[in-house]
């Protein structure tokens, strides 16, 4: 039996929304929200990089209103969270692995409806980063939080870029199928954990300005 295209990028897209959603309701749970807040957040940054994405590409009504199934995810990312959170002890570990499954799924079904729809490869590649890195941003204005997108000290859209590209190359050489696509996604993955983990970053706006807090000296670790 062949899967369609479009069903695939429905999978995927689904994926990602839960990765994100179980993000947002870790988030949630370290700032003390309710369930509701929980589910509301998690709805936010699984659902928003994907109408912003919609949006731009008028292509009618954002995927998120038109498919009930898109709501299924933050619904069983809250009710997880909820039951599991207090045995979870290395939650922020957690949050930044599910953020960055989702970025990695975003920036590439964000990139494959962009040429879908005709746009140009450059574009394409810009509308995959805005669909990946835009649900984290809204989530972290939300929460009161320094958005990952701003952080002097953390890697966040160059992963998504990294992603965005290698997919646009792979269907522009007609190379895009399932296994590259899960090699593209582990690609942005890792180098979007590793990149936390040993603090890479990219220079500041200003060369001789100084990362205020940022421990050069221990290696950059983290829980």
């Amino acid at each position: 039996m062949t899967i369609s295209f479009d069903a695939v990028q429905v999978w995927l897209d689904l994926a990602g929304i839960f990765f994100f959603a179980v993000s947002g309701s870790l988030l949630a749970a370290r700032k003390q929200f309710d369930i509701l807040g929980s589910l509301l957040l998690a709805s936010l940054v699984s659902l928003g990089g994907g109408v912003i994405r919609d949006i731009i590409l008028n292509s009618g009504p954002p995927a998120a209103f038109t498919n009930p199934a898109y709501l299924a995810p933050p619904l069983l990312a809250t009710v997880l969270v909820y039951f599991l959170f207090s045995s979870v002890q290395r939650y922020t570990s957690l949050l930044i692995l599910f953020d960055a499954g989702g970025l990695a799924l975003f920036c590439i079904t964000g990139t494959l409806k962009a040429l879908a729809a005709g746009m140009n490869p450059v574009a394409a590649v810009l509308l995959g980063v805005t669909t990946a890195v835009g649900g984290g941003l809204l989530r972290d204005i939300t929460a009161n939080e320094v958005p990952q997108l701003f952080d002097p000290k953390d890697l966040y859209a160059l992963p998504a870029f990294t992603g965005a590209a290698l997919t646009t190359i792979l269907w522009v050489s007609g190379s895009f199928n399932a296994l590259t696509a899960g090699a593209v996604a582990a690609v942005v993955f890792a180098f979007r954990v590793t990149a936390w983990r040993r603090s890479w970053y990219v220079p500041l706006a200003v060369r001789g300005w100084h990362r205020l807090g940022l421990d050069t000296a221990d290696g950059g670790a983290k829980d």
